[in-house]
């Protein structure tokens, strides 16, 4: 993407609020007039105090009048841009939140969420720093040159060219400057990216960190990601710097260039003195301009890949998206086929083969299998994580690819493995399921899910706060409020993937009867590792290298003596948990 297509959408995201964005132009437009006046005003005033003092009150009036009126608009367009500038960076963090959350697991499986933190970060920042300056200084920079170059073409063609000769210098320094630098800038982008997700790694695994003793390593790991950014960074410093002193140079020669050709002409008679001035009026006017445009340019440079890095995210398309026409399901009955289904993370090796299964509505089906068999692949097509690369699964006869993902997932309860906890109350982690619960509802579930009496124990209860991915929970905590959370959502279709198997073997014999009261009426999927949910199940679904390699009931598998029954034998089905009827 070039400086120029890069800067034409940065300014395009302005569009909802463009009539107040066209009357900043034309604000700007004004302030350009202004820039072109001062200078004339100027040198008339001079010229009139050699010739005829008489004129000069009127013509300094006006001056006055001029810079007045470009105060009040430069007011005006700095308060505005800047309300503007705010708005629109809130709802370009909203746009870049929305969209990036949206996207299914593939694409989270690429990005860091430290990386992502910091692309929307720095993009939404620079965004800002964009708009507020493309008001206050860009365009009545771009406007002045503009309005400046013709008329100082009319006025005296030959200082006018000394002029257009700087406007190359300065276009030609930075041309070359960019060239030179700008795929060794894209390479200290990438390195500050390595630094976020360096340090998102850590935080994110602290207790790793701090317990295997890797503190001292991972700093000096990230230091020498530091020396690295820094002995890339340096080499475009330096030739940004280089630029700076040629500009200089160029404007100060020109200047001079100025006065000298100026008194040349003046000692014709072809030009006044007032002219001369003018024309420096002009320059140094120009030469500010021209050094705003090479910072804003020097700017965009350094801004333009976390840009680039921001664009790329918002223009990734998701692979998991609504059909066009696709419907919007009411609550299910819970009917779910799958139909000659095969999906791999990577084509070359299919995590799935074939799969094929019903499960009628208020069922309850148990996939085992050895790790990796592809169990929870196999449910994470259904509530669309992933689509199918061959086949399709079904839903009350409607494929899951021809209705809104929405409507899908609301139809779908999910207890993870791992529980997945939100750095907030207790409260608010448990209306995620259900945002419209009542106090009542809350109670029935925490108390279904054995969850009531840790959280009375909390020193604020419900109001108690979650530590980052509930770390200041023990594991058994977070499951419970996990089906807790499942149960507020009360969905036709309900998915346990290892739902309790961080609890002890006292807290599962409550939570399964809990369990088991969730699950009549619904159509209930398992990966199950204790004996009894296997032999309670209605359809056993075996499964081993991604392929279903037996299915029935317990008694069907176990008589068949196949790897149902080898994994029954090597115990690898947890016992069943004590009872607590005491």
């Amino acid at each position: 993407m070039s400086f120029l297509r890069l800067y034409v959408r940065v300014i395009a995201l302005l569009a909802p609020e463009k009539k107040l964005a066209i009357t900043l132009a034309l604000a700007n437009l004004a302030l350009a007039g202004v820039f072109f006046l001062e200078p004339v005003l100027f040198g008339r005033v001079v010229d009139a105090l050699g010739g005829h003092p008489g004129d000069a009150p009127r013509l300094i009036a006006l001056w006055a009048g001029v810079g007045f009126a470009g105060v009040l608009a430069n007011v005006w367009v700095s308060l505005h841009a800047d309300r503007l500038a705010h708005r629109r960076r809130l709802a370009a963090i909203a746009l870049f939140f929305e969209h990036a959350a949206s996207m299914p697991m593939s694409f989270h499986g690429e990005y860091h969420t430290g990386r992502l933190a910091r692309i929307m970060n720095v993009g939404v920042s620079n965004l800002f720093n964009l708009w507020l300056s493309f008001f206050r200084e860009h365009l009545a920079t771009l406007l002045s040159i503009f309005v400046m170059v013709p008329v100082a073409l009319w006025l005296n063609w030959k200082l006018a060219m000394l002029m257009i000769a700087l406007l190359l210098c300065f276009s030609v320094f930075n041309a070359v400057a960019v060239q030179r630098t700008h795929k060794a800038q894209g390479e200290v982008e990438e390195l500050h990216q390595e630094i976020a997700t360096r340090a998102g790694d850590v935080f994110g695994n602290v207790t790793v960190v701090q317990s295997f003793t890797r503190l001292a390593a991972e700093s000096r790991a990230l230091h020498d990601l530091m020396t690295r950014t820094l002995n890339a960074q340096y080499p475009v410093l330096r030739g940004w710097a280089i630029l700076s002193v040629l500009n200089r140079a160029a404007s100060t020669l020109t200047i001079v260039a100025i006065f000298a050709v100026g008194a040349a002409l003046h000692s014709r008679g072809e030009i006044t003195v007032g002219g001369i001035v003018s024309f420096v009026g002009f320059s140094m006017l120009l030469i500010g301009r021209l050094e705003q445009f090479a910072t804003f340019l020097s700017n965009l440079f350094f801004q333009s890949q976390s840009l680039r890095d921001f664009f790329t995210v918002l223009d990734r398309q998701s692979e998991i998206a609504d059909r066009p026409g696709a419907i919007a399901l009411p609550r299910l009955r819970g009917d779910v086929v799958f139909e000659h289904v095969s999906f791999g993370y990577d084509p070359v090796q299919p995590a799935l083969h074939d799969l094929n299964f019903r499960a009628p509505p208020g069922s309850t089906i148990a996939l085992v299998g050895p790790t990796g068999a592809g169990k929870s692949t196999a449910l994470s097509l259904l509530y669309r994580a992933y689509d199918p690369s061959e086949g399709r699964v079904t839903v009350d006869g409607h494929d899951v690819r021809d209705v809104t993902v929405e409507s899908l997932r609301r139809n779908i309860g999910v207890v993870f493995q791992d529980a997945g906890m939100f750095y907030r109350t207790i409260l608010d982690n448990l209306r995620v399921g259900n945002p419209e619960a009542d106090p009542a509802q809350i109670d029935a579930a925490v108390a279904a899910a054995e969850a009531a009496t840790f959280i009375a124990r909390k020193p604020e209860g419900l109001e108690t706060l979650v530590a980052e991915r509930g770390r200041s929970l023990s594991g058994g905590e977070r499951q419970r409020l996990a089906i807790a959370r499942a149960m507020l959502k009360d969905a036709p279709i309900l998915i346990l993937d290892e739902a309790t198997s961080a609890l002890d073997n006292a807290t599962e014999a409550r939570i399964q009867r809990a369990l088991d009261r969730l699950t009549v009426g619904r159509t209930t999927f398992v990966i199950a590792h204790r004996l009894s949910t296997v032999r309670n199940a209605d359809l056993i679904l075996v499964l081993d290298q991604g392929r279903l390699v037996e299915q029935g009931r317990y008694d069907e598998l176990i008589a068949n003596e196949g790897l149902f029954a080898q994994l029954a034998q090597q115990g690898k089905f947890a016992p069943d948990a004590p009872s607590d009827e005491e």
